[in-house]
Order: structure tokens, then C-alpha cells, then sequence
């Protein structure tokens, strides 16, 4: 029999463990009770808005829309400076108002100041949509953290979920959230947003940081129910490996063709969407 030389050996062994602890960094939850509530449904990104019918992304009026046709919706929360929750996607409010202002450094009294642009609409408060969901439709919360604030708003959040009787799940891009849902409120069922950072490349991240978030790489420690994929990028090797491995529940936003919500959902895939009305 062929001796093979040491060297390759010991090469091959240590590609054998690098592999095994890869793929066990990749363990999310499995089995968390809740998830089948999620399944089937489709999740209108930011609400049913269409901004030329006079519905702004994640505004009541277009939150009201997708309870009406039967679907859920994804939202966006803040935290801001007197504790309330607005419901809005950018820390900046130039893009959907017209006026310059950080929505983490107002209160709710001040937000009445900034009507999202074109509707005379407000920014709403997290209450105000839960009130348009409760015992309808289910909800995808993303929290949108701001200068280390993960635990005051999940926290903050979780208050406000508290004796809500609606189906909800808790997704986020930082990994400082999940780790608190994971210590603090282990029955919520939670997310990993993320997409190929090393593509998209956010200045607040630094390569290697962006790295590890696109490759899902703290999952061992924040221990996900679904990872909530970027649909462009949802060939990425470990997404593939967690779906492989672990039959991880995967979400993909945001679709924007109908052709294509179809094809996802044919694969288990749950879709957030926007810019159609599905039949």
C-alpha cells in the first residue's frame, strides 16, 4: 500500500477539522415551535405601499393595505430619544420626509414634525401598526440598531410585544440582537438578516466584518431559527451548507417579480416582496 508523505497528512487533517468546525459554527436552532405559523404566508416589504397610490413604504396606510389583501408584513423599527418606537427604515429621515433630521435623537412628540414626503402621512409608532395586525396577520420585526443600542431596543420592543395577541418573529442585521432574544426571550422566534457584504461593502463594516456577516458565522453563538437572505446573493456557500446540513428556514427579500416569488416558494422559501400584488 502507497505511504503518503506526512505533510499531507497533516494537511488533510487539519482541512478535516477546519471543515467540522465550520460547519458547526453554522448549527442554527432547530425544532423552536412557531415557525409553522410563518409558513405559507407572504410578507409585504415595508407594507403594501405604492408611493404613486398614496402609500408610503411602512406608513398605516400601507400596512392597513396588506392586511387587507391577506398578507403580512415586514417593518422597521427605531428606538428613539423619550423610549418610543417609530416605525421607519433610515436613522435619516431625508429619503422619506424631505427633511433633515436622525430619527434616534427625537421624540414622539417631535416625529409628528416629519409626515412622510407626498402623504401628509406620520411616521408611525410600533403600537399603531400592531394594533392593524393583532389577530390578523403575521409580522417580520426588523430592529434597526443605532450606536450600540441592541439590548435597549430589544428590550424596549419586547415591552411592547408584551400581551400582544398577533403571530410576530424578530429579525436584524446585528448579531448583538439575537443574542439578547437568545438570553432574555428564547421563545421569540429569531432572524439573521444578511446578504453578500463583501459585494454590497457598507462603510460601517470592516472587511473582515463583513466577511464573517455574510458568511453567517455567528450563528454558532446567536443560534438562529431562519437566516433572512438577500435573494441575489442566496447561492452563498454557507446559506447553501445551512440548508444542506440543517434544513434551516430561509427568507429571501426583497422580490420584486411575481415569476420569481413563485419559484422561491416552490422551494420553501418564505418571500418578502414589493412593487406587485401577488395573486
Amino acid at each position: 500500500m502507497k505511504a503518503f508523505p506526512k505533510a499531507v497528512i497533516s494537511v488533510t487533517a487539519v482541512a478535516a477539522v477546519a471543515a467540522g468546525l465550520y460547519t458547526a459554527a453554522l448549527a442554527p436552532r432547530r425544532n423552536q415551535p412557531g415557525w409553522e405559523e410563518f409558513s405559507g404566508h407572504r410578507f409585504a416589504h415595508r407594507g403594501l405601499h405604492d408611493s404613486e397610490d398614496g402609500r408610503p413604504e411602512n406608513s398605516l396606510s400601507a400596512f392597513r393595505a396588506a392586511v387587507e389583501h391577506g398578507f403580512g408584513a415586514e417593518l422597521d423599527v427605531h428606538l428613539i430619544s423619550d423610549g418610543s418606537l417609530a416605525v421607519v427604515h433610515d436613522s435619516d429621515l431625508t429619503r422619506v420626509t424631505g427633511l433633515t433630521a436622525t430619527v434616534e435623537d427625537l421624540t414622539a412628540e417631535e416625529l409628528r414634525l416629519y409626515p412622510l414626503k407626498d402623504s401628509g402621512e406620520q411616521i408611525p409608532l410600533l403600537e399603531e401598526v400592531l394594533a392593524l395586525f393583532e389577530e390578523k396577520q403575521p409580522l417580520i420585526i426588523e430592529l434597526k440598531t443605532s450606536g450600540g443600542n441592541a439590548n435597549a431596543l430589544t428590550d424596549a420592543v419586547m415591552e411592547r410585544l408584551d400581551g400582544y395577541k398577533g403571530i410576530y418573529c424578530i429579525e436584524s442585521f446585528d448579531p448583538a440582537v439575537l443574542l439578547r432574544l437568545k438570553e432574555r426571550y428564547p421563545h421569540v422566534i429569531r432572524g439573521q438578516l444578511s446578504e453578500n457584504f463583501l459585494r454590497s461593502a457598507p462603510s460601517s463594516l470592516s472587511r473582515p466584518l463583513r466577511a464573517v456577516m455574510a458568511n453567517l458565522l455567528t450563528t454558532f453563538i446567536t443560534k438562529p431559527d431562519f437566516i433572512a437572505y438577500n435573494w441575489v446573493d442566496r447561492d452563498q456557500p454557507s446559506l447553501r451548507a445551512m440548508k444542506k446540513l440543517y434544513n434551516v428556514h430561509e427568507v429571501s427579500w426583497t422580490v420584486r417579480d411575481p415569476d420569481l416569488m413563485k419559484t422561491l416558494e416552490s422551494q420553501g422559501v418564505t418571500p418578502i416582496f414589493e412593487s406587485f400584488i401577488p395573486n
